[in-house]
């Protein structure tokens, strides 16, 4: 019974993880979109330093709750330069 309340934990650990690693993909969206928005331009400014900083603090707080590998994993997934790479290795297993 005491290792079932484990698993289940780390199930629970893995899953806020993941969701942090997310939120961080998506707040990159905000510098992206802020230079577009009416504010001043020292708003914009903190706005978009404020949402790097968050995303970088909630990628490695996400990739603290997951582990090293799946963080690693899942940074090369959002590399560009790894994107080619999956398709001709996908054509090559067909």
């Amino acid at each position: 019974m005491d290792k079932e309340g484990k698993e289940v934990t780390k199930s629970k650990f893995y899953k806020i993880g993941m969701g942090f690693l997310i939120v961080s993909l998506l707040t990159w969206i905000i510098p992206v979109i802020a230079p577009f928005t009416p504010f001043p331009t020292a708003v914009k400014a903190g706005v978009i330093t404020g949402a790097i900083v968050f995303a970088e603090v909630m990628f490695w707080v996400g990739a603290l709750l997951v582990g090293k590998e799946v963080a690693a994993k899942f940074k090369s997934y959002l590399n560009p330069k790894n994107w080619k790479k999956e398709k001709e290795k996908q054509e090559n297993e067909k």
